[in-house]
């Protein structure tokens, strides 16, 4: 959560809502805003998700443990998943590739190309015009 809410002015810039959904209650939320340097930064909406519908809707819960994985879902504003992506408890995410995909998605959006493995703006992207199929 530091991370999303230290880069959260590119996801601004990015056009892109972030929310924050755990497990855990609001009061439970309130307390760690309060006491957490960790989170005192984050201005983002944290929800709670104790019936677990969201967790469940999205298929990141942990049945055994009675709480969400950590991921990341990324919805277009069609409202269709473009990413989803969980990672293992052990793992944190990686803020840059978070912002890498939304920047891919957006710019295929924009121009109708696919952007290839590794890409970052300003790089080559891929035609999607057959006649080109190669030859980029």
């Amino acid at each position: 959560m530091a991370a999303v809410a230290a880069s959260y002015e590119q996801f601004k810039e990015l056009n892109t809502e972030v929310l924050a959904i755990s497990t855990d209650s609001v009061f439970s939320h309130k307390v760690f805003t309060e006491t957490s340097s960790l989170v005192k930064n984050v201005t983002y909406p944290l929800l709670s998700d104790r019936t677990h519908k969201i967790s469940r809707a999205y298929r990141v819960l942990n049945e055994k443990v009675g709480a969400a994985y950590r991921a990341t879902i990324i919805i277009n504003p069609e409202g269709i998943i473009e990413l989803r992506n969980v990672y293992p408890l052990e793992v944190g995410r990686n803020i840059f590739e978070i912002i890498r995909v939304l920047q891919g998605i957006q710019y295929e959006r924009e121009t109708g190309e696919v952007v290839p493995a590794n890409w970052v703006p300003g790089q080559r992207w891929i035609s999607r015009d057959s006649r080109y199929i190669g030859k980029i």
